[in-house]
């Protein structure tokens, strides 16, 4: 996920989702990921204090400074790179495991109380956003 001001998702030149203050989610679900994986990793991203107060230390969440996430799905995070040159994505969940987990986070997200703005699963996408810091954190289920 990368922190930012502004962010959207376009497909085909229309933007379907957008967000500003807030954060970019670039979910990877791999074959072993399951619903508790998704409920779990989107009560860390509510909670995670990577925003800063005013002394300049990050110490607010996503949550206290009321701010947005676009999740985007991204099956190529998932890639095994150590053999070849080739990246292998044996170990991503097929699209009709992946898409009920994207789904099923998105929502625990929103029941978090953050306002989410997606992509579309499987789609190609084109990701524009302003990284703020820049601030990239890995968070793996």
């Amino acid at each position: 996920m990368q922190r930012v001001r502004d962010a959207s998702v376009s497909i085909d030149g229309e933007v379907v989702g957008a967000c500003r203050k807030g954060l970019v989610i670039l979910l990877g679900v791999a074959a072993d990921d399951s619903e508790a994986d998704a409920d779990r990793l989107a009560a860390k991203v509510a909670r995670l204090r990577i925003f800063e107060n005013d002394d300049g230390r990050f110490d607010l969440s996503l949550l206290d400074v009321g701010g947005g996430a676009l999740v985007v799905s991204q099956f190529t995070l998932i890639a095994d790179t150590r053999k070849g040159n080739r990246p292998s994505f044996t170990d991503a969940a097929e699209p009709q495991v992946a898409e009920p987990l994207y789904e099923r986070f998105c929502a625990a997200l929103e029941l978090e109380g953050v306002a989410v703005a997606r992509g579309r699963f499987g789609a190609r996408m084109q990701v524009s956003l302003v990284n703020d810091g820049p601030v990239t954190i890995v968070l793996d289920a």
